[in-house]
């Protein structure tokens, strides 16, 4: 008899905390989408990347000094 009573108070026990922690996980704010980027093309190689990591140069895009220094040439 005190065996079924452990038993009961454990698997109450049990679907207590396992309804705290989903109730705790429908409180947390969902995780919010980093901001998406205008991308550029470089005008040597064509790659694609964020329009605040690149280099303009004469109305075109680079992905890098030496690819703006090559149009120079």
């Amino acid at each position: 008899m005190l065996g079924k009573i452990l038993l009961l108070v454990l698997a109450l026990w049990l679907i207590l905390n396992l309804l705290r922690q989903y109730r705790r996980s429908l409180d947390q704010p969902a995780q919010s989408q980093p901001e998406s980027q205008d991308m550029v093309r470089c005008a040597v190689c064509k790659v694609h990347l964020p329009k605040d990591e690149c280099i303009r140069k004469n109305g075109a895009y680079y992905c890098c000094t030496e690819h703006s220094h090559r149009t120079e040439s």
